[in-house]
C-alpha cells in the first residue's frame, strides 16, 4: 500500500480513497496491524476506526457534499471479502445515483432488499 494515498491517519489506523470506487469520495478505513476478520479487532483498533470513519465523513460533507452514506465491511469471502485484511467502507451516496435508494445495504442479497413490498 503507497502511504501516499493516505489522507487521514490515527495510531492504530489509516485511511485512503477506494481504488475502485462506487461513488466519489468512497474512503476506506484500515487497522494498521494485519487482521482478516473484523472481529477479531481490539476494541481499541475498532475505536480507532470508527473515529477515522467519523473524521471522514466531515471532511467527505466538505469536499462531495453527500447526501448521505452507507457504511460497511465484507468480512469473509463468502460475504464477498476478496482482500484478505480488514477495512471499513465509507460509501458517499448522493440523490439520483440508484433509481429507488431503499433497502440500502439490504441489496447484497436482492431477494430480501425490497421488504417493504412483501
Amino acid at each position: 500500500m503507497e502511504r501516499s494515498r493516505v489522507v487521514a491517519s490515527n495510531s492504530m489506523a489509516f485511511a485512503i480513497r477506494d481504488g475502485y470506487p462506487v461513488s466519489p469520495g468512497h474512503t476506506l478505513a484500515i487497522p494498521n496491524r494485519h487482521i482478516e476478520s473484523f472481529f477479531d479487532l481490539s476494541p481499541q483498533e475498532l475505536d480507532a476506526l470508527f473515529e477515522l470513519v467519523r473524521e471522514q465523513k466531515r471532511v467527505l460533507d466538505v469536499e462531495f457534499s453527500p447526501h448521505a452514506f452507507n457504511i460497511g465491511i465484507n468480512d469473509g469471502p463468502a460475504a464477498g471479502q476478496t482482500v484478505p485484511h480488514v477495512h471499513v467502507h465509507l460509501i458517499p451516496r448522493y440523490w439520483g445515483d440508484v433509481p429507488d435508494p431503499r433497502g440500502g445495504v439490504r441489496w447484497v442479497l436482492p431477494a430480501g432488499a425490497r421488504y417493504w413490498t412483501d
